[in-house]
């Protein structure tokens, strides 16, 4: 409902300034260029790409995605046929018990966030999704009042909102696809700004869940993802240094 409020207030804002120029202030093209016009055109003083200009990029880009995506993906679904998934579980369960204590340590959840959380890791958002709404499906199952989120509930949809990113492969792939001088160069900040709203997200639901962070397993996952995320940056900011 919200979204729809929000899409529609766009299109009456649009279509409102344009009869404002078009009837007042006489700019009778302004319609025909909102339509049809290329931002490449001088004779275009809004400077922007028409509704079927847009359309046109936007397919474009989907169809440049589609290589990278099905790469990446492909290697997940391999990772996950293979056992991969199942591996990947029995390590990060004394992790995942103490932060989502009111699940199971066998419960199908765990894999389904399990690859929510790898998909995210790689910038697959929407490989992330799916794996996401399975694993809310599961952990649904253990919720005793259908009506309300439960703690694991929450601290998975803030976990994944802050969404952790090693790997912006979907940034990078439409950034390359729009012909960006470096696609790579979002590399440090996405991965910086994603792990520290991860670690702000996680404090402040485990202080609200009152999930006790000084446990050992929790320290030293926290411990080993900072020290790797710190190499990770220090070695790609030698590189640009370089």
């Amino acid at each position: 409902m919200a979204l729809s409020r929000i899409w529609s207030a766009f299109v009456i804002i649009a279509v409102v300034v344009a009869g404002y120029k078009c009837f007042v202030l006489g700019d009778y093209q302004i319609f025909k260029l909102m339509v049809v016009g290329k931002a490449a055109d001088p004779e275009n003083p809004l400077k922007l790409d028409g509704i079927v200009e847009t359309c046109w990029v936007a397919v474009e880009i989907c169809l440049k995605l589609i290589g990278i995506l099905s790469l990446f993906m492909g290697f997940m679904s391999i990772a996950e046929r293979a056992g991969g998934v199942r591996l990947l579980s029995r390590i990060v369960a004394p992790f995942f018990s103490k932060l989502f204590p009111g699940v199971p340590k066998d419960h199908p959840s765990m894999g389904h966030m399990i690859m929510n959380f790898s998909a995210n890791l790689l910038g697959l958002d929407n490989a992330a999704t799916p794996f996401g709404l399975k694993a809310m499906q599961s952990l649904q199952e253990l919720n005793p009042n259908k009506e309300v989120a439960t703690n694991a509930q929450i601290m998975f949809l803030c976990l994944h909102a802050a969404g952790l990113n090693l790997i912006p492969v979907s940034v990078i792939a439409v950034r390359a696809a729009q012909k960006a001088t470096d696609p790579t160069d979002v590399f440090i900040p996405c991965m910086i700004v994603t792990f520290v709203g991860t670690m702000v997200a996680m404090l402040i639901v485990s202080f609200k869940q009152k999930i006790n962070l000084l446990q050992p397993a929790i320290i030293l996952w926290i411990a080993g993802i900072s020290m790797v995320i710190g190499m990770l940056v220090w070695y790609a900011a030698s590189l640009a240094a370089g």
